[in-house]
């Protein structure tokens, strides 16, 4: 019979790399917007995982769509391929812009997918002096070397050795830093639509309209990183349908798959047509697991139903979040759209976003931050208006045991 461990979090620290630092908590039941730990305590979940939690824990058609996928067929290497990714692609290209589909595992791979197709189309199309890719400062698009170093977040590059060249960073909302990089040797222009670790920071309409312009004047790829903002946060199923400016490439994960890993790169023919048979690829990309989660979330977030219902419940945060600051004074603004909120610390208490989060474990609520100064909400786009009351509540009593020990 194989050994029962006993797991604590002191476990952690014997037997995982140090590069986390996780809560003492260990979570290990979820239904809904309701997570309950190893001493049976229950916290109402506003994390989502990181913006991954789409439709909370252990939704119905998620788990029944694995169950059933989990009784057929498990795993098939690019070899071959299966119904499960094809039905997803499907969908993907009849709701998007898109016309061709690259499935990976994580937001990271789809974003390294992105970028070294970029660089491919513009080696065949244009030549070897076009390969500079303009990201812009704070911005995140994963953690392997290459989505690192065009992330705008030298903190999270610098300690590596040499970083990959012919990468500009603008800054963010603004034209003109965009109009000194950009050049015919720019081969793309990468950004999300909402900066989230960055601080939950929405482009203008004005800014991501001058972008496209800007591209289309120097022949260059619009790539927009929607891991975080897709599938149905901002209220539609990507966010650059509220702008309604069409990107080439856009890269998706996180809600995509609800919690199970599964990440896609979508853009048209025309550009797809560079990756030609061996020039990418990946083990485990198209999943038919993963695929047939991702399938039965898409079939239930991409309604009329959900995708309003996500704009409701963003008025009710901030109907909330306006109440609890009118009392105890502590946020100069709440950005973002739909379920991707952050609530941004003032003046006094700059640098203390660490501290809400604490405060609101303690009273029993799953939080993030956003950098140091704004505090993040990204829960299911399902969750009921009771969980958000019931968390708002936990929230108003974290807020008030921060500010008393001021």
């Amino acid at each position: 019979m194989a050994e029962q461990i006993q797991v604590t979090r002191s476990l952690f620290d014997e037997v995982m790399v140090p590069n986390y630092a996780p809560a003492k908590m260990i979570p290990v039941k979820g239904e809904g917007s309701r997570v309950w730990d190893q001493d049976g305590r229950e916290y109402v979940d506003f994390a989502g995982g990181i913006a991954v939690s789409s439709l909370g824990h252990c939704h119905p058609a998620m788990v029944s769509a694995l169950t059933e996928q989990a009784g057929k067929l498990w795993h098939l290497s690019n070899v071959l391929t299966n119904e499960p990714a094809l039905r997803l692609a499907s969908k993907l290209v009849q709701q998007t812009f898109a016309e061709k589909v690259f499935f990976a595992n994580s937001g990271a791979e789809a974003n390294e997918a992105a970028f070294k197709l970029a660089r491919r189309w513009a080696l065949e199309v244009h030549g070897e002096h076009k390969h500079e890719i303009i990201s812009f400062s704070k911005s995140f698009h994963g953690r392997t070397f290459f989505t690192v170093t065009v992330g705008g977040q030298a903190s999270y590059s610098d300690g590596f050795g040499p970083k990959p060249g012919a990468v500009l960073h603008a800054e963010f909302n603004n034209l003109d830093s965009v109009k000194a990089f950009i050049s015919e040797r720019t081969c793309a222009v990468v950004l999300e639509p909402i900066q989230g670790e960055g601080g939950i920071i929405p482009a203008t309409q004005e800014f991501l309209d001058g972008v496209r312009a800007l591209c289309d004047q120097h022949q260059a790829l619009l790539v927009m990183d929607e891991v975080q903002t897709g599938v149905g946060r901002t209220g539609s199923l990507y966010a650059y349908m509220n702008y309604q400016v069409q990107p080439d490439i856009l890269t998706t994960a996180k809600s995509l798959g609800g919690g199970f890993p599964i990440g896609a790169m979508l853009t048209t023919t025309e550009i797809a047509k560079y990756l030609k048979v061996g020039t990418h690829g990946t083990t485990y990309g198209g999943n038919p697991l993963a695929c047939a989660v991702a399938e039965a979330v898409i079939d239930t977030i991409n309604t009329p139903e959900v995708l309003q219902g996500v704009l409701a419940k963003e008025q009710l945060f901030r109907q909330r979040l306006a109440a609890i600051n009118e009392q105890y004074q502590v946020f100069s603004e709440v950005r973002g759209k739909g379920m991707l909120l952050g609530a941004v610390l003032n003046d006094k208490y700059q640098g203390r976003a660490r501290d809400f989060f604490l405060a609101a474990a303690d009273h029993g609520l799953m939080a993030l931050v956003a950098g140091v100064n704004v505090v993040r909400f990204a829960p299911s786009l399902v969750i009921t208006e009771q969980d958000i009351q019931d968390g708002m509540d936990r929230f108003e009593k974290a807020v008030a045991q921060v500010v008393n020990a001021a």
